[in-house]
């Protein structure tokens, strides 16, 4: 492992350096710390300036898992995360992670060194163009067009990461890192983002003082932003009901009152039967994505009559996906600290009712955390059915008991799947950036190596990665990364045997006709960590869960990485897609048969 001497400062003045130098000083001007990628011929020069700069390189088992790594790590620190690799295959395999760091937006550099420019387009070795691959999942991509222009693009990459909220690229061909150039290290642009237009905001203010049940709900913007304090006092003034955005449950603190859960794909009843009942939502924060507002749990809870109050730092999000009454752009901290102001001394609307409201509140969510504990089958006939004779956990009990041995401040990833999804009902954070998915993008093999990048960004705090069989198959080979590099992390791997989301497709809509969804023959993932270096723990029963999660935890804090198999039934929770699908209809004779059954 790399050990990086203490940060040293960039250099400052115009001087004469290589391009190497010039590259790696403006990462250092960026107050970069670690990069995460595979060793290359086509950077090396740069890579052997790294440790005197203060800057650790990790080596990681594939660069998709570095890209999440990146991810991971910008979305805790809220710094940048940077990846890089081989040019040509190594940097094809950054597109994935690059596309999920999108949907986060997260400041994540992809640092993606290219062919030689004297050979580009001669279909060289390991030779791909790779600025069109990148250009609609990056928010601005930088070209090293002329080695005496390092710096800057180098600069401009870093800073155009934070400005436009999402993934940079920066091309370089590998040959422009040789040579001697004459340039001065940039600085840091420092951004600054205000509340809003004054008629925005005091058209909003206007709309919650008139509220006679308004109701919040709390995006990824004030994680961003770091305004949850802000959030607090607003929800306080207004006694509104919070409801958290979809993938975003560390937004609110689960300990308020005032909390209600998480909307959209398996959340919650509680949320979702409040938010119903609202004439006014602020949604604080959220570019309100179709995906987070969808019907679930045979509720289609967003109300038809609310006047919706948007705030996004984007103004393109506004009313994108909602017609609204209200748009700010505006920073979700800042916007929530004026609002405050203005709603300061006024007389609300709300305060009629306010005993009421509350006590609602309190009704909607104990009904709902009594169901989530008396839900210990799934009721639909095929559960019912594979559930008879079967040993192992009921995914929701064991989700219980994992919630229960929950650490303080533990930060959480979840992969895509059935299970991971079901989580979202029990996934509760106190704090700030302590939950991560991949978002709207939705990629298999998302959370275990972003959990680790998190934990490198956060050591002293837990990590756990919730990950599904089949997701873990894509990416178990970065437990060579938390061995060798020293990154003590958790894996909470669930094993039904099966891609269960699809699964559920076919029970609901193909009459159980099953194709590629069973793994079968699986290794004892348990046993695979061992052999790799790190913990492996099989649990059967959910009385062995709390204390198996507990000890994992504990053995981060001796710098061991722990592997929870977790041996579940195959019940299924809700379909992922039931919007996106339709019964089969078949209009050739040999297929008619299957789709009569």
């Amino acid at each position: 492992m790399n050990k990086p001497v203490d940060m040293p400062q960039a250099v400052t003045g115009r001087q004469t350096m290589t391009p190497s130098e010039a590259f790696v000083e403006t990462l250092v001007a960026h107050g970069v710390k670690d990069v995460f990628g595979i060793v290359g011929s086509a950077y090396m020069d740069a890579l052997d300036l790294f440790p005197l700069a203060g800057i650790r390189f990790i080596s990681v088992a594939h660069e998709q898992g570095g890209g999440h790594m990146a991810d991971g790590y910008s979305r805790v620190s809220g710094k940048h995360g940077v990846c890089i690799a081989q040019n040509g295959p190594g940097i094809t395999n950054f597109v994935t992670s690059t596309a999920a760091a999108f949907w986060a937006h997260s400041p994540v550099v992809v640092i993606t060194p290219e062919t030689g420019s004297m050979t580009l387009g001669l279909g060289g070795f390991q030779e791909t163009e790779q600025l069109p691959i990148f250009s609609k999942i990056t928010k601005y991509q930088a070209h090293v067009n002329n080695k005496a222009r390092m710096a800057e693009l180098t600069s401009r990459a870093f800073d155009r990461a934070q400005l436009e909220m999402g993934p940079t690229q920066l091309n370089i061909p590998r040959d422009f890192f040789y040579g001697d150039i004459e340039c001065e290290i940039p600085r840091p642009i420092a951004i600054e983002r205000g509340a809003g237009g004054e008629a925005s905001l005091a058209a909003a203010a206007e709309l919650l003082a008139q509220a006679k049940f308004p109701v919040i709900l709390a995006g990824g913007g004030i994680v961003m932003g770091d305004g949850q304090k802000e959030a607090i006092a607003l929800a306080e003034r207004l006694n509104a009901p919070v409801a958290t955005s979809y993938l975003h449950n560390d937004t609110f603190p689960a300990r308020h009152p005032l909390w209600c859960g998480p909307l959209g794909y398996q959340g919650s009843k509680a949320a979702m039967k409040l938010i119903s009942q609202a004439d006014v939502v602020l949604a604080l924060g959220t570019r309100l994505g179709p995906f987070g507002t969808l019907p679930q749990h045979g509720i289609d809870y967003w109300p038809k009559n609310a006047k919706i109050i948007q705030v996004d730092a984007d103004a393109k999000m506004l009313g994108l996906v909602k017609t609204i009454a209200v748009g700010i752009c505006g920073d979700a901290r800042a916007a929530a600290a004026s609002l405050l102001a203005r709603l300061a001394g006024k007389q609300l609307a709300a305060d009629g009712n306010r005993d009421e409201r509350i006590r609602r509140i309190a009704a909607e969510k104990k009904a709902w955390e009594d169901e989530l504990t008396g839900w210990t089958h799934e009721k639909d006939a095929w559960s019912l059915e594979v559930s008879k004779g079967v040993n192992g956990m009921h995914p929701r009990e064991m989700l219980r008991a994992l919630e229960k041995a929950m650490p303080a401040h533990a930060m959480v990833s979840t992969d895509i799947g059935n299970i991971c999804s079901v989580s979202n009902s029990y996934l509760r954070f106190d704090e700030p950036r302590s939950m991560f998915a991949a978002m709207s993008f939705g990629n298999c093999g998302y959370a275990f190596p972003t959990i680790i990048g998190a934990k490198v960004a956060a050591p002293d705090r837990p990590a756990i990665a919730y990950v599904g069989d089949g997701a873990w198959g894509m990416s178990f080979g970065e437990l060579q990364t938390c061995v060798r590099e020293k990154i003590p992390v958790t894996a909470v791997v669930f094993n039904n045997g099966q891609w269960g989301a699809e699964k559920k497709n076919h029970v609901d809509f193909y009459e159980n006709r099953f194709v590629g969804v069973n793994l079968d023959e699986q290794p004892s993932w348990a046993a695979v960590a061992k052999a790799m270096g790190a913990e492996g723990v099989r649990i059967d029963s959910v009385s062995q869960v709390g204390d198996a999660l507990r000890a994992a935890a504990a053995a981060q804090r001796d710098g061991k990485t722990t592997v929870l198999e977790m041996m579940v039934t195959r019940e299924l929770g809700d379909p992922f897609r039931r919007d996106a699908l339709s019964l089969p209809r078949r209009h050739l004779a040999k297929y008619q048969a299957t789709a009569a059954k």
